[in-house]
């Protein structure tokens, strides 16, 4: 298939365009490679990309509508798997516009060229972070979503919201993926378990947010590029007779949410003692407060990936913590 992926060299980007590039599909990547971290590490991965003979890269801002559409009208993708983002919660408190202009602006041009070009199937990437204040136990992609309490978060509701109503406008089959905490080789820099392992080995103190008392969802970032895989020609069909149990799907929209997640839920301590084991060192702990736009708990219900792939996400933490850590020493310390 030919897919347009924005982001392509971001983590979640370049993972999934390397994992179709093996399995022989034609891809496009467009990304701005902005300097929000490391533009090295973004360089490497775009070289590893580059190497496959079906991969082309255009660069390019989100913001630029004219660049966008003719990018898209140019290649006639027949999926736009739309990843790129201003990402990190807490950066979103420093510079707010930033998000506005990417996230919103931006994924409305790629949903414009989507109508435009009438693709097969848009998929869109959105965060956990949507679920905010939520009291549920495990978040399900039918809950109701009101309570976001960062600008990154509330940006990626603002795009569900208007992947909706384009959908249902113009019938665009979009998917929007909610990511719970990916982590990985060739993952972020900005990340918290990227952070602690630099600093561990550098022997330098670790900020530890509301004393380590924090639960997250970390789903590995192969878990990841399966399940978009295998959700790439799952077309969200609202006419369809046969439902699905707590399916997202809309009734007036060929529009579906679906959770990426481990559904596990593993306390930061924890986390941090696995980094601490894999490496064989201790870490110098730095224990502040709970940050501005963090939420405590964060755990999926992706179930509803299950009942349409028949994919469960299982990699384990400890085992995700590994394969990162021997990645790391690769490639800085080689």
């Amino acid at each position: 298939m030919k897919i347009l992926i924005t982001g392509s060299v971001g983590f979640i980007g370049f993972s999934i365009a390397h994992g179709l590039l093996k399995a022989g599909h034609t891809i496009l990547g467009y990304d701005s490679i902005n300097n929000y971290y490391d533009v090295k590490l973004k360089h490497e991965r775009n070289k590893i990309l580059k190497k496959f003979k079906k991969y082309n890269f255009v660069k390019g801002e989100l913001e630029n509508y004219k660049k966008v559409n003719n990018t898209v009208i140019n290649f006639k993708p027949e999926i736009i798997l739309h990843l790129a983002a201003q990402a990190g919660v807490r950066y979103s408190l420093i510079a707010p516009k930033k998000y506005l202009s990417s996230n919103i602006s931006g994924t409305f041009n790629i949903i414009e060229a989507a109508r435009n070009t009438r693709v097969k199937h848009l998929l869109i990437a959105s965060s956990s972070s949507v679920y905010g204040l939520s009291k549920k136990k495990k978040f399900k992609e039918i809950d109701k979503v009101d309570d976001q309490i960062s600008i990154y978060a509330a940006t990626k509701k603002s795009t569900e919201s208007i992947a909706h109503a384009y959908s249902s406008l113009w019938k665009i089959p979009i998917t929007m993926l909610r990511f719970f905490t990916v982590y990985g080789p060739w993952g972020r820099p900005d990340m918290a378990y990227f952070k602690f392992t630099q600093s561990i080995i550098n022997q330098k103190k670790i900020d530890v947010y509301n004393n380590g008392l924090m639960f997250r969802d970390f789903t590995y970032i192969d878990d990841v590029v399966k399940s978009i895989t295998l959700l790439l020609n799952k077309l969200p069909n609202n006419k369809i007779k046969k439902k699905i149990k707590n399916d997202s799907i809309s009734t007036v929209a060929p529009f579906r949410i679906v959770n990426i997640g481990n559904q596990n839920k593993i306390l930061l301590k924890d986390f941090i003692n696995a980094i601490e084991k894999v490496l064989n060192l201790k870490a110098k702990k730095n224990f502040l407060p709970i940050q501005k736009g963090d939420v405590k708990e964060t755990l999926s219900d992706s179930s509803l990936l299950y009942e349409i792939t028949k994919y469960k996400p299982k990699i384990n933490y400890v085992e995700g913590i590994t394969r990162f850590i021997k990645w790391y020493k690769d490639y800085y310390q080689k």
